[in-house]
């Protein structure tokens, strides 16, 4: 008998097994191979992405802010670098027994902190503390928990503080501009972000540097045509006055005659533009700029001009203010005394409301407003101060005889402190108009004449007399200095009239008298201290800001005048009220 093969022998069974598992193993081998040719040719730059978005990163790079600075150099807004403490919610959630120690080191309650990460987990930023100091935060990052990152960024620093808060304003968390000359400016001082691509590694440090995606771009210093000498004397002076008046708010600005720039410009109550907490909607608006008041006798060199452009007075012309009062309609105007025939300067000095009238119903209504408007009165500056007001001018068309007269005492129209100050700073200019600036001027800018030359000077003259012994503005003298100027009190308006105890105490004017270098305004809101004229309240002001800055500012002494201590006392004022105060 033949003897079987071995392949006779082994059962069909086993040989179909065979056959399947060297299919599938061969098969295997293909798809293997498959796999990796599609992961190397086909997918190759969809999982590079994938790899790439695991460990590289775009990162920011903060532009720090242009600085603003007075305009001999000093700092007044300085950004200096911090850092900001951020997660990546999804990282974290993956070690989240490490979020009391993160909760510790940040100060934050780690329930709440908690709650943040969980509720944001389709996030992959998040920020959990902002500004915090470059080496606290370095602390933080160096406690190596997944998901919790840095970024540099740089936050608003004033060192004047609240002297010049009002002035600059300030900016917010993300350092753009949100008030004052900050939001003014920021298209000038803000700065371009910009971007580069790193690699990580697990803890967030960085491995490489891959490329720069955009470059930062700093923001542009600013140089203002603030001068922080004059600004920290009017401050000061400003300050002491609403203490001692115990005064509601008040206001001090400071104008270059020749050049329009503004020098200083103060206001109370302050702020402190570095205290954010204190930070009130009240208390950060700039008086200044933005409130507007009636001016009282302040306006009445104004309307003296229009009467003086008109060619029907000039400093030689007569007023006839017998018996003392002039009945207007139903309404009578008084005077404090029968001042009888006087000349307009003595209209001035005195601030008679009688002389006033007299001069103010010979105009026709039409000259008298084209000069108010030509003075900048209805009409918001030049100086683009974020929120000015234009005040309040009505149409000449609107006026009748009883108006025209209460405008002339400083009711029934309505200027801000820093359109009060440039019409006295083109009077001192003799007529020329320049644009008010806040910036440094490295020339005198050309200017526009509004009024004569000639009427100017008489009535820079005219006022004069106000600052000396027979005037209301004897306060306001400058020993060594001629000053003209012109006192305001105004009732404040109340619904349904005008109070009877609350004032506006108002100064204005130029020095020195023979070349007028600064013009100044001086407003104090409701003193309540037992005086409130213009002539006690905001004269004294002026002449220790203006004198002072007269000094710094190295400006030679005109005409000796006589100092306050040789002056005679004269009368006190006390509280006598008129139907329109001086």
């Amino acid at each position: 008998m033949k003897a079987r093969s071995a392949r006779d022998t082994t059962p069909a069974s086993f040989r179909w097994r065979a056959h399947l598992l060297i299919g599938v193993l061969g098969a295997c081998a293909l798809g293997l191979a498959w796999r990796a040719v599609n992961l190397q040719l086909v997918d190759h730059g969809f999982l590079a992405r994938q790899g790439d978005a695991r460990f590289s990163r775009v990162l920011e790079i903060a532009a720090h802010r242009g600085t603003i600075t007075d305009r001999y150099g000093e700092p007044l807004a300085v950004s200096t670098p911090v850092d900001s403490i951020w997660v990546n919610p999804s990282e974290l959630a993956l070690a989240t027994d490490q979020i009391p120690r993160l909760a510790a080191a940040l100060k934050l309650d780690r329930q709440e902190l908690a709650r943040r990460v969980t509720s944001n987990l389709d996030r992959e930023f998040l920020y959990l503390a902002r500004h915090r100091q470059p080496a606290e935060a370095a602390q933080i990052k160096a406690l190596g928990i997944p998901g919790v990152y840095t970024s540099r960024e740089y936050r608003r620093y004033y060192p004047a503080g609240e002297v010049t808060g009002h002035l600059l304003g300030f900016t917010n968390i993300d350092d753009a501009g949100q008030e004052g000359l900050e939001l003014a400016f920021d298209h000038w001082l803000a700065g371009e972000q910009g971007a580069k691509r790193v690699i990580q590694d697990r803890y967030g440090r960085i491995v490489q540097n891959v490329e720069s995606i955009r470059p930062a771009r700093p923001g542009r210093d600013l140089v203002l045509s603030i001068d922080l000498r004059i600004q920290y004397l009017a401050y000061r002076e400003l300050k002491a006055a609403i203490r001692d008046q115990r005064a509601r708010a008040g206001s001090v600005v400071v104008l270059d005659v020749d050049t329009g720039e503004v020098l200083a410009m103060v206001n109370q109550p302050a702020y402190n533009p570095n205290d954010r907490d204190q930070i009130e909607v009240a208390t950060y608006r700039n008086r200044a700029a933005t409130d507007i008041f009636e001016p009282g006798s302040s306006i009445k060199p104004f309307f003296v001009a229009a009467g003086l452009a008109s060619g029907k007075y000039d400093n030689r012309s007569i007023i006839d203010t017998s018996p003392g009062y002039f009945k207007v309609g139903v309404k009578i105007f008084e005077d404090e005394h029968n001042f009888g025939a006087i000349d307009i300067a003595t209209v001035l000095a005195k601030s008679s409301n009688v002389g006033m009238a007299h001069i103010a119903l010979t105009l026709p209504p039409q000259e008298i407003w084209t000069t108010l408007n030509r003075l900048g009165f209805g009409q918001v500056t030049t100086s683009g101060y974020p929120g000015e007001s234009a005040g309040l001018l009505p149409a000449y068309s609107q006026w009748r005889p009883i108006g025209i007269v209460t405008m002339s005492h400083g009711y029934g129209l309505s200027v801000t402190p820093l359109q009060l100050a440039h019409a006295y700073a083109t009077i001192g200019a003799f007529g020329v108009v320049r644009p008010v600036s806040f910036l440094r001027t490295e020339a005198p800018p050309l200017g526009e004449r509004t009024l004569d030359e000639h009427v100017c000077r008489e009535l820079v003259g005219m006022l004069e007399r106000v600052v000396t012994a027979e005037g209301t503005g004897k306060l306001a003298a400058i020993p060594g200095y001629r000053v003209s100027g012109k006192t305001g009190t105004a009732f404040k308006a109340t619904a349904g009239g005008y109070s009877s105890d609350r004032y506006m105490a108002v100064f204005g004017g130029v020095a020195p008298t023979s070349e007028p270098r600064l013009a100044a305004v001086v407003v104090i809101d409701e003193p309540n201290a037992g005086e409130h004229m213009g002539g006690q309240v905001a004269a004294p002001v002026f002449s220790r800001v203006v004198g002072g800055a007269l000094r710094l500012l190295a400006v030679a002494p005109d005409e000796p005048i006589s100092t306050p201590e040789q002056l005679p006392a004269g009368p006190a004022l006390g509280n006598v009220r008129t139907a329109a105060l001086r």
